[in-house]
């Protein structure tokens, strides 16, 4: 049996998470300015070692310069394809002449732009309420919170939400989701430890259809890829929400951590097969020197990545922007 908690205002701390919106956000220049500051690392690792490849006088654009090129690149975790992609196109535009560094960093901004364009990279949305969308990923991703702030972001657009805690083998999962939903005020329903996260699934949908709940939202048990049972799981929890709302869930999330780098790629494989992945949030990106990572990910699978996480703050998730990465990727 999972029971539901209506939404109540609580002005109680929480230690563990934090909530506050991120330091200097009024200043931050909007989404640039937020995804800029969010790439700090990365941009950090990648900037200096390509500005090293330069002297004042530019440099002759040869093998040398291409193969040093292709290795800082391979640093941000953007993996062998898309770093040799962005080196070929360097070596097409610029190969027997000098050139400077701003003309290298537009080119290698144009072409990352090119390799993560994407179809659609807004939430999936059902032809009536609710929307129910399942989040997947293992544990320390930053499932949790990603749900928290992706709650957040729903609810100051004025949808109403229902959070179902599915993760029920982690009693730690069910009380922080819990703690998000009070704060954030909306709905979420609980069941007792150990009780089967399909049932809590099945009655989240419900509950978003009695109260009429524009999304659903469901967190899932923290699992690794390889885990067959536990993914077997995730393969009845879609059937049952099918069951009390056909075509639902509308949108499965997988939430990737940055800073896992490539190591991101094997749990995205996994996940992509067996729980029907159709899309990515990548949290913790600014703690991450391997932002790069987002280019193998849209090469490999082709799921749009629909959100970051960009800091600690409740805020501090934005919708994903192809054209703004790239071009905070390299800002000086």
């Amino acid at each position: 049996m999972a029971f539901w908690r209506s939404k109540k205002n609580d002005s109680s701390d929480d230690s563990s998470t934090s909530f506050s919106p991120s330091a200097g956000e009024e200043a931050s220049g909007g989404l640039f300015g937020k995804m800029k500051n969010g790439l700090q690392k990365t941009r950090r690792v990648l900037g200096t070692d390509i500005r090293d490849l330069f002297k004042a006088e530019g440099r002759l654009v040869d093998e040398e310069f291409l193969g040093e090129l292709f290795a800082r690149l391979v640093r941000t975790d953007m993996g062998a394809g898309p770093a040799g992609r962005i080196r070929d196109r360097v070596a097409k535009d610029f190969r027997g002449r000098v050139v400077h560094l701003e003309e290298v960093v537009e080119t290698i901004t144009e072409d990352i732009r090119e390799q993560l364009k994407q179809d659609h990279g807004d939430l999936a949305k059902a032809d009536s309420p609710p929307t129910v969308i399942l989040v997947v990923g293992v544990n320390g991703s930053g499932k949790t919170t990603s749900i928290g702030k992706l709650s957040h972001h729903l609810v100051s657009q004025g949808h109403k939400i229902v959070l179902g805690a599915g993760d029920t083998f982690r009693a730690a999962a069910v009380e922080q989701l819990t703690i998000w939903a009070e704060r954030i005020g909306c709905e979420i329903v609980t069941g007792p430890s150990g009780v089967d996260p399909a049932s809590v699934a099945y009655q989240t949908t419900e509950k978003a259809i009695e109260i009429g709940a524009d999304y659903a939202i469901i967190d899932t048990a923290g699992r690794l890829q390889t885990q067959g049972k536990l993914m077997l799981e995730l393969e009845k929890i879609r059937r049952v929400i099918d069951k009390k709302l056909p075509g639902a869930p509308h949108e499965v999330l997988l939430v990737l951590d940055a800073t896992a780098g490539q190591n991101a790629i094997s749990q995205a494989k996994g996940f992509s097969n067996a729980a029907g992945c159709t899309g990515i949030i990548l949290s913790k990106l600014d703690g991450s020197a391997k932002g790069g990572v987002v280019l193998p990910i849209r090469e490999q699978f082709e799921l749009p990545v629909k959100f970051v996480g960009l800091g600690e703050g409740i805020e501090d998730m934005t919708k994903f922007d192809p054209d703004t990465f790239a071009a905070a990727l390299l800002e000086a």
